[in-house]
């Protein structure tokens, strides 16, 4: 039973940690303003970055970082002493899609959210520190040359599932991670991909 409340406490924990609506806080608590009323309404990073520039754009980008590793460290603390390796790897990659979740489907809005990209990262930095670093180069470059965050996300989400086979390829729930949660950010950036398709994608410094 003991074991049980602790698996349903990392996962709801996590879920809440993930909901927590950065965006929203930061634009509302510092602007007085609602993000999702301005440019794509969508409540993540990026749009805060474009509506009320760099610095609370980092502010919200750091912050939705925090709560995706504080999701995975809250299941590491929970996670019952006497579990092999693999039951707590599992446990991790629950919290960690559960956060993610709670990002894009957060209830405190509506079960509305970001598209989960900077959660990820946050979480993918504690469950696998080097795979964070590949794909935060990836990352900025493809940002650097295109200025489109949005390609630099969904390249990065296709590249991690492929990282996790070559660094983590022995341990299944890593695997398992890396499509559940590479193909959530995609899917979340559908209506991305058409717009880069049509040559309509907002670049970053673009008035447009």
């Amino acid at each position: 039973m003991d074991a049980v409340f602790r698996v349903v406490a990392a996962l709801v924990g996590a879920f809440l940690l993930g909901s927590v609506p950065f965006a929203v806080l930061v634009s509302r608590i510092f602007f007085k303003r609602d993000i999702r009323e301005f440019g794509s309404g969508n409540p993540g990073a990026t749009n805060v970055l474009r509506t009320f520039g760099p610095v609370a754009g980092g502010a919200t980008f750091v912050l939705d970082i925090l709560k995706g590793a504080a999701a995975v460290y809250l299941a590491t603390l929970l996670a019952p002493a006497v579990w092999s390796a693999d039951g707590r790897d599992w446990l991790m990659i629950a919290a960690a899609m559960a956060a993610i979740a709670g990002h894009s489907f957060s209830p405190f809005i509506g079960f509305k959210g970001g598209k989960g990209v900077a959660t990820a990262a946050g979480a993918i930095g504690m469950l696998m520190p080097v795979a964070f670093w590949v794909l935060f180069l990836m990352f900025v470059v493809i940002l650097l040359i295109t200025r489109m965050v949005s390609l630099g996300s969904i390249t990065i989400a296709i590249e991690f599932p492929v990282l996790c086979v070559l660094l983590y390829g022995d341990r299944t729930p890593m695997l398992l991670f890396g499509l559940l949660g590479g193909g959530l950010v995609v899917w979340r950036h559908h209506a991305n991909l058409k717009r880069i398709f049509r040559g309509e994608e907002h670049r970053i410094g673009s008035a447009t």
